[in-house]
């Protein structure tokens, strides 16, 4: 490894102090001084580090999961050319596992007065804004025996957007909905919320769906078909308190609800409706409303992005509360929480009323498959009884919770975090097809 600068002159001076006070070690010296003056000699040479200009530039976000690349500009202003070690540091969630080492560090050679571009992979593994560390800048000598070493501040920062792994499910949602729609040559029979045209009696149609007055004016039968209403309120409620941090696999199950709150959200946008949200626990965490259809996905995955669990119980009071005032017309409102319970019978029953009066409201919740897991594996031990016992126990208190909304006016979904999202769009085209919303 090669010294630093200050160590380098430190050596060289004291040997040339150690050749001028004893002489008895003229052979010594012979060696030792030649080497030590090449040394400081290469020392000296070295382009000097804190003259540096550094600047960090790349894309400002990232699908989580995916690679992408930092720029690290140096310029060298001085009279010397650097030859360069240089170490870009980042916090270790901004690398792919077990690359930092590798991708961090670099090897340059600028010439006076120039500058050269260095490209740093990065891959983050967390949700979130990554902010860059400093560069490590280790300047040597043409000889390479000595260098100067400082360390430099370039700041950036890159944030790490939900993955949006359901996006795959959009596209046959899409073509469903074009059915509801009366955009394909497959036509959706019945009654929607919003007539749409007039076609000929196919057998099977529905016989009150016939407009009499038109099959008089033409040799056909004449029905008329619909499509569902347009412009339509949708509030996305996401709940960031306790049960939100529960791990469900090797994600809490927050970044499953994010997910299927963003397929959703593709959607409602494709048919044509309005899509606002808010995250809440005991205090509103983020809120998007009031944008454009083409400002609405990329508004709500910034704002998903810096979105973390609470270990906090959830003011479900506060948060309907909230919600209703973000909702002042009839709208669906789309609670993301969990089931349990205690705390949808204390909190949330209560304040039920106040929106299934005005409301359509589904309730999605992200369950457990280690419960149906442990509830059928095989009884062999104590351990495993009760496992099984405890697993059916929660099972049972989940069913009974869902039974009680849905006597009172709630959707309720409870899927594994594989499905909630495909669950919760078929949900929404449900209600479309039925003329709910």
């Amino acid at each position: 490894m090669a010294l630093t600068g200050r160590t380098a002159l430190i050596a060289a001076l004291g040997a040339l102090l150690v050749g001028l006070v004893l002489p008895s070690w003229t052979g010594i010296g012979a060696v030792v001084l030649p080497l030590l003056a090449a040394v400081a000699a290469d020392l000296l040479l070295a382009a000097p580090v804190r003259r540096l200009r550094l600047e960090r530039s790349g894309a400002p976000t990232v699908r989580l999961g995916e690679p992408t690349t930092v720029d690290l500009l140096v310029t060298n202003p001085s009279g010397r050319p650097l030859r360069a070690l240089i170490r870009d540091a980042w916090y270790p969630a901004a690398w792919a596992p077990g690359t930092a080492y590798a991708a961090s560090r670099h090897t340059a050679t600028v010439p006076a007065g120039e500058r050269h571009r260095l490209t740093t992979p990065l891959a983050p593994t967390r949700r979130g804004d990554h902010h860059a560390g400093k560069v490590t800048v280790r300047s040597l000598g043409p000889l390479g025996l000595a260098g100067r070493q400082a360390t430099l501040d370039a700041p950036c920062r890159v944030r790490a957007l939900p993955p949006f792994t359901s996006r795959k499910h959009l596209p046959s949602r899409l073509a469903r909905l074009r059915e509801l729609d009366g955009r394909t040559s497959v036509l959706t029979r019945g009654q929607g919320t919003e007539f749409d045209s007039l076609r000929e009696y196919l057998p099977g149609d529905d016989v009150r769906s016939i407009d009499w007055r038109a099959s008089a004016r033409r040799s056909t039968v004449a029905v008329r078909t619909w499509r569902p209403e347009r412009d339509r309120h949708v509030l996305i409620v996401l709940d960031t308190g306790r049960t939100s941090a529960g791990r469900v696999g090797d994600a809490p199950r927050l970044d499953a609800a994010l997910d299927a709150a963003l397929l959703l959200t593709a959607l409602a946008t494709k048919a044509g409706d309005r899509v606002d949200l808010l995250a809440h626990d005991r205090h509103r965490r983020a809120a998007v409303a009031g944008r454009s259809p083409a400002e609405v996905l990329p508004a709500f995955t910034d704002a998903m992005a810096l979105l973390e669990p609470a270990l906090i119980e959830t003011d479900l009071r506060a948060l309907t509360s909230t919600a209703l005032r973000m909702a002042p017309q009839r709208s669906l409102i789309v609670l993301l929480t969990g089931l349990d319970a205690h705390q949808i019978q204390e909190s949330l029953l209560p304040r039920l009323p106040l929106l299934t009066k005005r409301h359509e409201v589904v309730l999605a919740s992200v369950a457990d498959p280690r419960l149906d897991e442990l509830a059928r594996a095989p009884r062999t031990t104590v351990r495993d009884v009760y496992g099984a016992a405890a697993a059916e126990q929660t099972r049972a208190d989940r069913r009974r919770t869902a039974d009680l909304l849905t006597r009172r006016g709630v959707t309720v979904l409870d899927a594994p975090p594989e499905t909630v999202a495909p669950a919760l769009a078929d949900a929404y085209l449900a209600l479309k097809a039925a003329g709910r919303l």
